[in-house]
């Protein structure tokens, strides 16, 4: 066989083959582009665990951290505090300012855990609008909107209507730590700013139960520090209507359709 002729076989392969890699690797750029991976999901934001209170905006009135939280001996009403970290409280009988969060959320998934001592009231505004209501109800027997758990009535046109109790009493005795987790859908809005769908309760489990699933709320809860209703707001713990404790807050901004 001619050398000339073998070498040139050789090289000719070569060639077409470093042609057919090129294309292959432009074919998969091409492929990757038409199907980017999917973007991370948006990670969690925790609010509050205990470590410092810069989640909030001032003024944050008795809000304090402290290390332990306990109803108190001689008045069960109140607690009995120890300085330190770890637990947010609103002082040691809850007559404090309502606590407002850095963060604005619209749809959302959030983890709170709470404790309370016996007979007092606090609640969760999602939006600084709609409440999820926090109270010794334990042992009770009829919930209503008012109860713990409760989605408390609404204001509409000056009126207080509305309003969603509990499936079940799930409650803890007060003075242990117990859990929300809560599926919120904000309102929607249309182009000129028109509310076109309310907010909505897509799920709430308390210390693992079931309490309430696709709620819709129609307004701001009754006597909300905002009236008028936006695609996000800030998270509210109600600081004065007596003590209660959060041990964790973590919000998950989520795409509800």
């Amino acid at each position: 066989m001619n050398p000339t002729y073998f070498t040139c076989q050789i090289f000719c392969m070569a060639k077409w083959g470093a042609v057919f890699l090129v294309l292959m690797v432009g074919l998969g750029q091409v492929k990757g582009q038409l199907a980017p991976p999917t973007p991370p999901p948006k990670k969690s934001i925790t609010i509050s665990d205990g470590s410092s209170l810069l989640g909030w905006k001032a003024p944050l009135g008795k809000w304090s951290l402290v290390s332990s939280a306990k109803p108190n001996l001689i008045n069960a009403n109140d607690f009995t505090l120890v300085p330190g970290k770890g637990i947010l409280v609103n002082g040691i009988n809850g007559k404090s300012e309502n606590l407002f969060s850095n963060f604005q959320h619209g749809d959302v998934q959030a983890a709170i855990e709470y404790m309370l001592p016996k007979g007092s009231n606090s609640g969760i505004y999602f939006q600084g609008r709609y409440e999820l209501q926090i109270l010794d109800s334990f042992g009770e027997k009829i919930m209503t909107p008012e109860e713990n758990g409760g989605i408390y009535p609404q204001a509409i046109k000056g009126k207080k209507v509305g309003g969603n109790a509990p499936i079940i009493n799930a409650s803890k005795p007060p003075g242990e730590w117990q859990k929300f987790i809560v599926i919120f859908r904000a309102p929607r809005f249309d182009a000129v700013g028109k509310k076109v769908e309310n907010a909505k309760y897509v799920k709430v489990t308390l210390n693992g139960q079931l309490i309430h699933q696709n709620i819709e709320v129609h307004g701001p809860t009754s006597g909300a520090p905002f009236s008028e209703e936006k695609s996000v707001g800030p998270l509210m713990l109600q600081g004065d209507h007596g003590p209660i404790a959060f041990r964790r807050i973590i919000l998950k901004p989520i795409k509800l359709d």
